[in-house]
Formats: structure tokens, sequence, C-alpha cells
């Protein structure tokens, strides 16, 4: 081949290989990546802007200095209101924190006392290193066990099993990208239902904010999110009852595992960490009669859990905070939510009114009963996250909720 010829391919694959070989940011070895100069402007112009975003009124406490997410969001998850963020719409990898969308599309397709047996085809095409729940072929269970096993142990085998009961991981990827999509979730592309780490998906801290303020309108994902710890069943022996072995939530903020400290008013929601994506953390907590709703992505510090510990500072700011900011966003509500019909607070039965039976609620009972120690004293009530109780998103951003009791597990 000529030499010229030699040259001018060399340019031409030093200038098209990227294009076909990227990865996502937080990948990149070497130098940190750096946020890319134009992102998504869902929620307000400011969040689609590089850097922290914040708006300190009289009063306001500085921001933690010890954060070092590549990304992450704090919010009022009641009238979604954004008080701070950085890098709100960096589109990064999720880990297993895209399990939160998974369930959140997944829940109302099936009834918790429905069984399923495994076959060997539900495991099949889990990544290597999956973090699993113990599951085995041949053996039945419960939807409600198979729901524990994904917000308690990450199960990704779970998650499969979840997924063959929907008509495959196929179909499941499929709704979870419409339901992103309504959600207006943006910045998400799903190509495998557990987070585990696959070319091009990525969401955001943004999305997956979302992700956790729509699931915690139903009843069970809250439920299953706020349980600690849980029996989870075993071996099956031909003339004896099935073995069962205990299994905890791995976060950590709400177990206090691992020497992280268990965060006061703490709610669920989920966590992750895969090679691509570091570490990642939704977290719900309430404090005050106030619940906020905080994500971080992927922090380059080399402190010991470090996306718990800056997730706990990031809430305590958002508390210190409440009254004395300016928001720099808002969480937005689905398209098919604008599209509806809304109630209003003074709506003869809805959430809030005055005589709704929605206006107090008693503690209810952990997700199914399969709960017991840590599990049930951390258990969400029925009518904890007033916010998402009633199930409906405003047009005007806010729920009419302002008389539900709000009744959060105390530590």
């Amino acid at each position: 081949m000529p030499a010229v010829k030699k040259i001018a391919l060399s340019v031409l694959a030093a200038v098209c290989l990227p294009a076909f070989c990227a990865v996502p940011a937080s990948a990149a070895t070497g130098a940190d990546p750096k946020p890319p100069g134009h992102m998504s402007k869902v929620g307000g112009a400011r969040l689609g802007q590089s850097g922290t975003q914040v708006n300190l009124g009289a009063g306001a406490p500085v921001l933690p200095k010890d954060l070092s997410g590549r990304s992450w969001i704090v919010a009022d998850a009641e009238s979604g209101s954004v008080l701070a963020a950085h890098n709100a719409h960096w589109r990064l990898p999720p880990a297993s924190t895209l399990k939160m969308l998974m369930a959140d599309t997944l829940l109302p397709k099936f009834q918790p006392t429905e069984t399923h047996k495994v076959l060997p085809s539900d495991l099949a095409g889990m990544g290597a290193g999956s973090s699993l729940v113990g599951i085995k072929e041949n053996l039945t269970y419960t939807v409600h066990d198979l729901w524990l096993g994904v917000f308690l142990r990450s199960g990704n085998d779970a998650v499969h099993v979840l997924s063959a009961m929907n008509h495959g991981v196929a179909a499941t990827v499929k709704d979870m990208q419409e339901h992103a999509d309504d959600l207006q979730a943006l910045d998400t592309h799903v190509v495998s239902p557990d987070g585990y780490d696959a070319p091009h998906q990525v969401s955001s801290a943004y999305d997956l904010t979302l992700f956790a303020r729509s699931g915690l309108q139903k009843k069970a994902f809250r439920e299953y999110c706020s349980t600690a710890t849980a029996q989870f069943p075993g071996m099956k022996k031909k003339g004896k009852k099935r073995e069962t072995f205990g299994i905890q939530n791995t976060n950590r903020l709400l177990t206090g595992a691992d020497g992280v400290t268990q965060y006061k008013g703490i709610a669920g929601v989920k966590n992750g960490n895969t090679t691509m994506a570091g570490a990642t953390y939704t977290a719900v907590a309430e404090r005050d009669g106030h619940v906020l709703l905080v994500t971080v992505m992927n922090p380059s510090s080399t402190e010991s859990h470090a996306v718990y510990k800056e997730a706990a500072r990031l809430l305590d700011w958002g508390f210190a905070s409440e009254g004395k900011v300016t928001p720099v966003g808002e969480l937005v509500a689905p398209k098919s939510a604008l599209a509806t019909p809304q109630p209003t607070a003074s709506a003869p039965g809805a959430p809030g009114a005055k005589g709704s039976k929605g206006a107090a609620r008693t503690t209810a009972a952990p997700a199914g009963g399969g709960s017991g120690g840590m599990g049930t004293a951390l258990a969400i009530s029925g009518g904890v996250l007033l916010l998402l109780a009633a199930g409906v998103f405003l047009v005007n951003r806010r729920w009419p909720l302002p008389d539900l009791v709000r009744r959060f597990p105390r530590h």
C-alpha cells in the first residue's frame, strides 16, 4: 500500500474510531472525565449547566465541602423543587439504582402471592459477578419473595426471573424504556433491567430521582425499599418444611451496617455499584415533616462508603436549608399525568381533603409480613411519604396532602 494511502487511513481511523468506540464518561481512565458542555434542560435551564447549581438565601448553610460525586441532586420530594444540584443531567452508568425503574414498571403487573417455578432459562444471561439473592432453578418462589430479593440483596437473579414472568428481558427493557420516557427521564437508555454494565446503558442523577419519586407512590415499593431484613426461601427437602435464610438490605444508611451510621428518618431507596458506574445511591428521608430525595453518582473520594456519607451530608444540608434557598429547578411530572385531569386538595375524597379517609393513617405492616427484627422497626407506614401516598402527580407540582400524618421510623 502506498505510504500516502497508509497515512490517510491512519488519520481517518484516528478521527472516526473514537465515535464508534465511545464509552460512558465514568469508564474513562487517566484524567477525571468532564461533564458534556450541553446537557438536558428538563426541569429547568440551571439543571442543564455543568458544575454546582444552588441559590443560597439569608441564613442558608453552605454546601458540604467534602462532596466528590460526579453528579448529585437534592430535591424536596413533595413539591418537586430541586434545592441544589451538581451535573444533574450528566448521563452516567446507573448500576443497580436502575432497578428502581424496573420495580416501578413491573410492580403493578403481578400480585405478591403469585408463584413461579424457576426454569434454567430464567437465570440465563446474567453478567459475571452479578449480585445474587440465591434463587435456584426448579424451585418455586412468590412474587413477594422475588421483590425482597430485588430490593434487599439487589439480586440480578430475582430481576431476571421477574423479567421472564414479564415475557423476557427484551420485553422488560422495552417496558422500562417506555416508562422512563413517560416520566420524562430523557437521560436514560435502558439495555439491561438489572442495571449491570452494558454498552450505552446510562441514566442521570435527575432521572434516578424521578424513578424514586414515582416508585414511592406505590405502597409496595415503599414497603420493600424500607425493609431492612427478611427471611428468604431456601432449599426444599422432601417431607420437610422449606428452609429459609436471612437477608439484609444493602442500603447501609438504612441498616447501619459496615460502619456506616444509620441515618435518622431514612426510608429507602436503592444503592448500586459496578465497575463502570462506581457507587450510585438514591435515598429518601424525613425530618420535622419535610421529605427529601438525594441521589449521588460515582463519588471519587477514597473515604470508605463515600456514596452513603456524601448522601447523608446532602440530606443534612437539605434539611438545614429548609426555606432558606431558592430552587434551581424542579422534578417534572410524567407526560401521562399532564394529559389527565388531576384532583385538587378540596375535591371530595381527595387525600388531605377535610373528612377524607386518607387524612390519617396507621402504621402498616412490613411488606408481606416477611421482615423481622430491624426490618419491622424500619418498615414504612401506609402514610409515610405523604406526597406519594396519593399516587398522583399534580400539574401544579404539589400533591394535595397538607393534612396527612407523616409517620416515619425514628432511629
